[in-house]
């Protein structure tokens, strides 16, 4: 990485310069007793996730999507075939309720289509009309090209550690998620 007088920057540089450095050292003298060092880890995944989830959602944003209609549509298109609210809840991470509310919105807009179960009437099939279809197919190269570009300037070994090391957190947090909190 380089820093912006073109110099190399090493990642301890980066840890003393960024803004949760700041927030830390802030802490720090407030409560020097603390242990900060979660705060750096934690602080920082959510920092780069914010920004990163603002950035990403420009294209969404200029397809009039949010990130929560995208993730309907794109659970929808990379499983190939229908799904029913009750799944896409469980694809998304999302509430019954929610999904239902954009399913409408989205239905409304001709992306999705719904049809109900020919056994039980109680349960809808969802599926993506072409329209919905072409939509996220044209979204999402722009998505992976941002995403290419942020990660660039990095190292392949040290993309592949970063990878391992947030699926082993994320593992931990998806397998604790009923544990870590109520």
């Amino acid at each position: 990485m380089t820093g912006t007088d073109g110099r190399p920057t090493t990642t301890q540089d980066a840890r003393r310069n960024d803004t949760v450095a700041a927030v830390v050292r802030q802490w720090q003298t407030v409560h020097p007793d603390l242990d900060t060092g979660p705060m750096e880890i934690i602080g920082r995944v959510n920092r780069c996730a914010a920004l990163l989830q603002q950035a990403e959602d420009a294209p969404l944003r200029r397809a009039g999507l949010s990130r929560p209609e995208f993730d309907l549509l794109g659970a929808l298109r990379r499983t190939g075939h229908e799904l029913t609210p009750g799944e896409l809840a469980r694809e998304t991470f999302s509430s019954g309720a929610a999904v239902t509310k954009r399913l409408k919105a989205l239905t409304e807009r001709g992306l999705v289509e719904r049809r109900g179960d020919a056994r039980d009437r109680r349960v809808a099939h969802v599926r993506l009309t072409d329209t919905g279809r072409d939509l996220v197919d044209g979204v999402l190269p722009e998505q992976l090209a941002y995403e290419t570009s942020v990660l660039s300037g990095i190292d392949p070994a040290q993309r592949d550690e970063l990878a391992s090391l947030l699926a082993g957190l994320l593992g931990r947090l998806e397998g604790l998620a009923g544990v870590l909190r109520p």
